[in-house]
């Protein structure tokens, strides 16, 4: 399919077709190219490749002909220019930001992240001379008043993990763009079958494709979306030089994935929803937190920059860590891990894991109380799950 094509066709055709070079084997699915490094004709060519005169392979550090599908593809998806495939999704954030910042500069991030995207910033980007202010996902007035005239990005992401709060991304994009900054959009929990950040604009889309682009739980990995003169620049060179490389294998496993992901998302959506009004119902819960109900705080803006809801979604026990972990304990069907975007329905306590690392005061400010269980709903049936999460209330 070429980059012509890719502009007439439809995101599931995409999803399905985009970014595949047929060999001379006519083969009908992607081949994995599991060559460390390639051959020239000649020393000529040899030095043509590696001074970025002639395109073409060098090592699979950087240049991998699966890895390089994987990344037309999912680039066409986000309707980006260029995409960077990364080791992992916290692989991505760093490599975005190893690329594009120095000793001096300023990020303003939503306080309302992955607890381990918050230690990244915190304690080894601190290191390096490079501050974060963290600020209310969506306080617009917050996001103004942090900016410095040092500040290069705006991170955040929605909806966020736990809380499922939303962003308005055209909001602080524009307020990023007004102060000279770059916006960075970590898009794991919609995937860009329900959301395109970069058409609301957003300059970055960061993701975890362990998550849902795999789909099934199966492979490590992460990339970064965004245009040829930004993300094809800096940050690409940083991962060239840097070495936080995704591997072929991984890369054929997330084209799979790709495949089948509109379909995989709406189903994702509809359960969450389902669950998520009945929950709503069940005693001993203080709030259900989903953005498809329409009491949650941002249900209005979720419509408007989401084809669907997604499907993670927390909710907040009475009793605490106590019940929590009575509830979790419980069940017998959902598995207890902290991944997401699983075929299987996970269930965790964030206070504990994904935000273990935080201090208690962190928490408090990100709302993580000890009593929220989130959930990220799989493809099981629905009345399966609500009949092994009935079994986690009868404790209580």
């Amino acid at each position: 399919m070429s980059e012509k094509d890719n502009e007439e066709y439809g995101f599931a055709t995409r999803a399905v077709r985009a970014g595949q070079v047929r060999t001379h084997e006519g083969e009908q699915a992607e081949p994995i190219f599991t060559s460390s490094s390639y051959t020239f004709s000649s020393a000529g060519e040899a030095a043509a490749r590696f001074s970025g005169e002639q395109p073409g392979n060098i090592y699979s550090r950087f240049t991998n002909p699966t890895v390089r599908t994987f990344e037309h593809r999912l680039a066409s998806l986000e309707e980006g220019e260029r995409c960077v495939a990364t080791a992992s999704g916290m692989a991505a954030i760093l490599t975005t930001c190893m690329g594009l910042l120095k000793a001096g500069d300023h990020i303003v991030s939503s306080r309302s992240i992955f607890g381990t995207t918050t230690i990244l910033f915190n304690n080894f980007l601190g290191k390096f001379g490079v501050d974060t202010t963290f600020v209310p996902l969506t306080e617009l007035s917050a996001w103004q008043q942090a900016i410095r005239p040092n500040t290069r990005l705006l991170f955040l992401e929605t909806p966020s993990n736990p809380l499922a709060e939303i962003g308005d991304i055209a909001a602080i994009a524009k307020l990023a763009h007004d102060n000279g900054c770059l916006l960075v959009v970590d898009n794991v929990f919609c995937t860009p079958a329900l959301q395109q950040p970069l058409r609301l604009g957003a300059d970055i889309v960061v993701h975890s494709a362990t998550k849902y682009i795999d789909g099934q739980g199966r492979c490590i990995g992460g990339a970064i979306v965004g245009s040829e003169e930004v993300v094809g620049g800096e940050i690409y060179g940083f991962l060239r030089s840097g070495g936080a490389s995704m591997s072929p294998f991984n890369a054929w496993v997330f084209l799979k994935g790709l495949e089948t992901l509109e379909l995989r998302m709406e189903r994702h959506s509809a359960s969450a929803m389902e669950l998520a009004l009945w929950l709503e119902q069940q005693p001993n819960i203080r709030q259900v937190n989903y953005p498809g109900l329409s009491r949650h705080p941002q249900h209005d803006l979720a419509t408007q920059q989401q084809s669907a809801y997604c499907g993670v979604l927390s909710f907040e026990l009475k009793g605490g860590q106590s019940a929590a972990w009575k509830f979790i304990d419980a069940t017998r069907m959902v598995s207890i891990t902290a991944n997401l975007g699983d075929a299987k329905t996970t269930i965790t306590h964030p206070a504990t894991t994904t935000h273990g690392r935080l201090s208690a005061e962190a928490r408090s400010e990100a709302g993580i109380s000890d009593g929220l269980v989130r959930i990220a709903v799989g493809l099981e049936n629905i009345k399966d799950l609500q009949q092994d999460l009935r079994r986690g209330f009868a404790v209580l």
